[in-house]
């Protein structure tokens, strides 16, 4: 386990602040203790200070996991969200996207939200910008981004992609072992 280097930081802070923007310092510097950002294995882990520090003590092969895995580095070294970090992100959401409950189960089979799927959406939320999508009773069930404006979902066809499929909860059950 080691922190990150520049050019992870850059990469991983881009990605969180296609979702949350400036709230990545809320993350950071929480009431309930200060957290840290890890990297271990190409994988970044949120994780508390002081467990951190704890989790030094083991030797690196043996050490599986600690805190909560936001994703991974791939070869290419780009960032992948995993749905782990959604809890976390959620709360600090710019844009949100939320699907009505005959949509719900198609976006946590992975499939795109389409615009008949569509329950309502944050204003004035730009094209390709990070979403949160949410069912109606606001459970976030996962990342998408906006493929549409706000105003263009408006005007748009009932077939039309206004949201494209990242993550979904469904993953837990999808691909359990990539997860980690």
């Amino acid at each position: 386990m080691r922190p990150l280097t520049e050019e992870e930081t850059k990469i991983f802070f881009e990605k969180l602040s296609k979702y949350i923007g400036e709230n990545i310092k809320l993350l950071l510097d929480r009431p309930d203790g200060t957290y840290c950002f890890r990297l271990h294995k190409d994988r970044v882990f949120y994780v508390r200070e002081e467990i951190m520090k704890l989790a030094g003590n083991i030797a690196r092969k043996n050490l599986i996991s600690m805190g909560t895995c936001f994703g991974k580095f791939t070869g290419s070294q780009k960032f992948k969200l995993h749905i782990t970090a959604l809890d976390f992100i959620a709360p600090y959401a710019k844009f949100k996207v939320w699907v009505k409950p005959s949509a719900e189960q198609q976006f946590v089979y992975g499939h795109h939200v389409m615009k008949s799927g569509l329950g309502r959406i944050t204003e004035n939320t730009p094209q390709y910008q990070g979403v949160i999508v949410y069912s109606m009773n606001d459970l976030p069930l996962g990342f998408g981004v906006a493929a549409k404006t706000t105003q263009e979902c408006r005007r748009a066809d009932p077939m039309a992609i206004v949201s494209f499929h990242q993550s979904d909860i469904g993953e837990y059950i999808r691909s359990e072992e990539k997860l980690l």
